[in-house]
């Protein structure tokens, strides 16, 4: 009987506040709101860059969302490795198509299945085309998702000079603690 006394004691004791103004408890001292802010004070975020205007470019055109973003350095890697894919397709394509039309000239009567030997080089250079069309996918979506993020970090603060230091100064023994606003 005696525990339970006490407990609760103690629980009561987080629920009834203590009196601040010398022993008077004013209940409307609760309702003031100390933390007033008006609709003025609060500034919304606003993003400099829209992400789905940057992937709509990058779509377009690859490397254009990297131009929106002021991500310079990124435009040739971009372009670069679209126009080799696009090329190595291009060229295996040509190939194929190639190695094809003799592989189809050389099915006789006598040899419905030609010369086996243009038959692999046909294959082979059909499944290199199809790799580099996948790897161009690749390279296309990422090329869309860099564009998407780079927008959405383009307010982000990046700078070496950080804006808290902490440190000790010991010429006067103090201890120092800065934020740059």
């Amino acid at each position: 009987m005696r525990k339970i006394f006490l407990i609760s004691i103690f629980c009561f004791s987080f629920v009834i506040p203590p009196a601040s103004n010398g022993g008077i408890f004013l209940p409307d001292s609760l309702k003031i709101d100390t933390l007033k802010s008006s609709k003025s004070e609060i500034k919304s975020f606003q993003m400099k860059k829209s992400p789905w205007l940057a992937v709509l470019q990058s779509a377009v055109l690859p490397g254009l969302g990297q131009l929106y973003n002021q991500s310079y350095w990124k435009i040739p890697v971009i372009l670069g490795l679209t126009a080799y894919l696009g090329y190595e397709i291009y060229d295996n394509t040509k190939i194929y198509h190639d190695y094809r039309d003799r592989y189809a000239n050389s099915q006789t009567t006598e040899n419905p299945y030609g010369d086996l030997n243009l038959q692999a080089q046909r294959n082979f250079y059909r499944d290199q085309r199809d790799e580099f069309i996948w790897y161009f996918a690749i390279v296309y979506v990422v090329n869309l998702v860099d564009a998407y993020v780079d927008a959405h970090l383009f307010d982000f603060d990046v700078r070496e000079d950080k804006p808290i230091r902490f440190g000790i100064n010991p010429s006067n023994r103090s201890l120092n603690f800065h934020i740059k606003f």
